[in-house]
């Protein structure tokens, strides 16, 4: 369910010209579909199914970057996928049910093929009926109290539980992850008549069972929230989650989307609401920030941040008891929950990184285009004037030619800093998630005299090399690129050439993401002849895999740092690598370029930065907060006698604190705008507020601080051949 609900939900204006950024289909693709087409009349829901089970296979067969063989490996790994969508945790489907279900575990790869459903017909039907059972379930276990004095524990490692031999051991089960959520609201509303009891000599204490049957019931809401949404999901919806058990297979960006979600795709690319501006995904029942879009409000805000997982929102003008919880909510419904007009404010309850439970309000509008273009600063450090430049994105619009393009941009704000006098450059590519191939290949020659610059290898696996042919060069100076576990794509491609021609030193996190693929997406339709029966949606597959110029592929390893330095994710799998069904990772023949013919000490600089980190109190501080927060996010089991569960969380609250001088760093840089800007601030206060936030965040950033101390001693490592 997760992965085909949780697709790529912007909660804001994220415009992106889909058929210019993607790679086109092969020519032997789009030949194979003009000769193929499917003929279609008016028939039933289950003929329906059938003929998508027949275009989705013949697509994957004839389109995707891999051939699979749908064999028997095949058909169990898409059993135990098809099973962990239904139930992740466990609590509706019988041992019984599953030894039933078993009998088709060797089989699905043959329905596949002859596009039989009767196993998906089997699964929805006593699907349907555990999800009635358990309504009753909840119920009654919420309709009497917990015994909080209890010493028990709650086991979250669903993967590693059993299914459930009978209704004795399913109510214990639902027990304790009712109890689970019950014992954090028991505890939350205890702090809250606290605070009360502090600010208000009139409050009138409760006692601890009135506290007690308030957090059942608030728990009591959750489920019955959740059910009405789960009500509301359509056989069509349960459907498209079993196609996918299939084609996720192939791998995890290869996702077919039933009408409703490819209408909510296409709402999403056009950018007809306003929202928070964050891209979001489900993993269980938690719904997770995968992406703060930039521009958008909470990029502008600065606060909520990749790995937050939304527990519960309420509008502005609600109280704190109407707050919806979210979890196990369908990713859609959260996104009409957080999305409202412009200018109003949605409170979302956040569980951070580290654990730490939030409130945070964020006002809705309209992503800003112009905060998706780049920015730059200069920079003063040891007597040397550094140029700094933000690229959220490699943006281009390839039906205006009028219009902004990250590579001119980019061109034109060196020339600037170059007419300043600057002597180094700092490329910031972190959070930046990619954009357009076109644009990453023309930035590269802005720093090379001429040359290969990336691979890209199609499904008839014919390599195309992209150059740059441009022997002119803008940047000859030291050059820091600084990357982090969120630069995928094209950041990738243009951090990897530049470190195979040694023309950067590459700075953060200890890869990138490690997404080297291409997709495209398929309207089905399209391959129907007379269609009467509705819309049949879309399919996306993977269809082409880029690669570095020494041969390498940036998928799964992405592009490792040659200055690594530690954050809050570094132990956290994030990336390409912690998804299901990766492609894997491999090389092709490098192909002929020069090496950048350097003046500057490379090993020397690399060696020096290294040195700092190394020493560096507050970077051990950073590394031992990374290990912490895994800690915290690797537990599973928690406490479900109250006292102990307390005890844990005050433990948790004070190791916090010594954390929190992370975010008291501040270096003595000072960051100015370009001369340029300057005059456009002075007739745009707006525009001086958000540059003056940004230059403050800069001053903060013991990354940046480091991308300068390593272009200072690039500078100082320069040998006059």
């Amino acid at each position: 369910m997760s992965k085909l609900i949780c697709f790529l939900f912007i909660l804001g204006t994220y415009i992106h010209n889909m058929k210019k950024n993607i790679f086109i289909i092969s020519l032997t693709f789009i030949l194979g579909l003009a000769s193929c087409s499917f003929t279609s009349s008016n028939f039933d829901q289950t003929d329906k199914d059938k003929l998508l089970v027949q275009l989705i296979s013949y697509v994957l067969d004839q389109g995707h970057f891999v051939k699979k063989e749908i064999n028997d490996d095949f058909s169990r790994k898409v059993f135990n996928e098809y099973l962990n969508i239904l139930d992740p945790y466990k609590r509706y489907f019988y041992k019984s049910d599953i030894e039933e279900f078993r009998k088709y575990k060797d089989q699905l790869d043959d329905k596949f093929i002859n596009a039989e459903i009767d196993f998906f017909d089997l699964t929805y039907n006593r699907g349907q009926k555990r999800f009635n059972e358990s309504k009753l379930i909840y119920k009654e276990i919420l309709s009497n109290p917990f015994d909080y004095q209890m010493d028990e524990d709650f086991n979250a490692d669903f993967e590693s539980l059993d299914y459930v031999k009978n209704k004795s051991e399913m109510k214990n089960r639902w027990r304790k992850q009712l109890k689970f959520s019950s014992i954090e609201s028991y505890n939350d509303l205890l702090e809250e008549q606290e605070k009360e009891l502090k600010n208000d000599s009139t409050y009138v204490k409760k006692s601890n069972s009135e506290i007690e049957v308030e957090s059942r019931e608030s728990t009591l809401k959750t489920l019955n929230e959740m059910y009405d949404f789960y009500e509301d999901i359509t056989r069509s919806d349960w459907f498209s989650f079993y196609l996918n058990s299939f084609v996720e297979q192939y791998d995890p960006h290869t996702i077919y989307y039933n009408p409703e979600a490819k209408d909510r795709f296409d709402v999403d690319i056009s950018g007809n609401y306003a929202g928070i501006g964050a891209r979001l995904s489900k993993k269980f029942d938690k719904i997770e920030v995968v992406e703060v879009i930039s521009g958008g409000p909470a990029w502008r805000q600065n606060l909520l941040e990749v790995g937050d997982i939304i527990l519960k929102v309420r509008q502005d003008d609600q109280d704190q008891s109407e707050s919806t919880s979210i979890l196990g909510m369908p990713i859609s419904d959260a996104v009409k929950l957080i999305k409202g007009p412009k200018g109003t404010n949605v409170i979302l309850t956040l569980k951070k990184v580290d654990g730490e439970v939030v409130d945070l309000k964020i006002k809705r509008d309209i992503v800003l285009l112009e905060e998706t273009y780049l920015r730059s600063s200069i920079v003063n450090k040891h007597d040397n004037l550094y140029g700094f430049i933000n690229l959220p994105k490699f943006y281009i619009d390839f039906d205006n030619s009028n219009s902004r393009d990250a590579a001119r941009d980019v061109k034109k704000e060196i020339l600037r800093l170059k007419n300043l006098g600057v002597k180094g450059l700092v490329l910031d590519l972190r959070n930046n998630g990619g954009g357009s191939l076109k644009t990453v290949v023309e930035m590269a020659g802005l720093f090379i005299q001429e040359g290969p610059i990336v691979q890209v290898r199609s499904m008839d696996k014919e390599s195309k090399i992209l150059r740059d042919k441009d022997r002119s060069i803008v940047w000859e100076g030291p050059l820091v690129i600084l990357v982090n576990e969120f630069s995928a794509s094209a950041s990738e491609i243009l951090a990897a050439a530049m470190q195979d021609y040694k023309r950067a030193i590459i700075i953060g996190s200890k890869q990138t993401y490690g997404k080297g693929t291409v997709q495209n997406v398929l309207d089905l339709n399209r391959m129907v002849k007379a269609n009467t029966n509705g819309d049949l949606g879309a399919l996306k597959f993977t269809t082409q895999k880029y690669y570095r110029i020494n041969g390498g592929s940036t998928q799964l390893e992405g592009v490792k740092s040659d200055i690594v330095v530690p954050d809050k994710y570094t132990y956290v799998d994030f990336g390409e690598k912690d998804q299901e069904n990766p492609l894997e990772w491999d090389m092709i023949d490098p192909v002929p370029y020069d090496p950048w013919k350097s003046f500057f000490d490379y090993n020397k600089t690399i060696s020096a930065s290294k040195s700092r980190m190394e020493s560096s109190e507050f970077i051990s501080l950073i590394d031992e907060n990374a290990r912490w927060i895994k800690s915290i996010r690797d537990n599973n089991t928690y406490h479900l006698n109250y006292k102990k569960f307390k005890n844990n969380l005050l433990e948790n609250e004070e190791k916090a604190k010594k954390y929190k001088k992370l975010s008291e760093y501040s270096s003595d840089l000072t960051f100015k705008s370009l001369p340029y800007e300057i005059d456009l601030i002075s007739k745009d206060t707006t525009l001086g507020e958000k540059r003056k936030r940004w230059h403050k965040n800069l001053t903060k950033d013991i990354y940046v601080d480091e991308a300068l101390n390593v272009l200072n001693d690039l500078r100082l490592s320069y040998v006059d051949r």
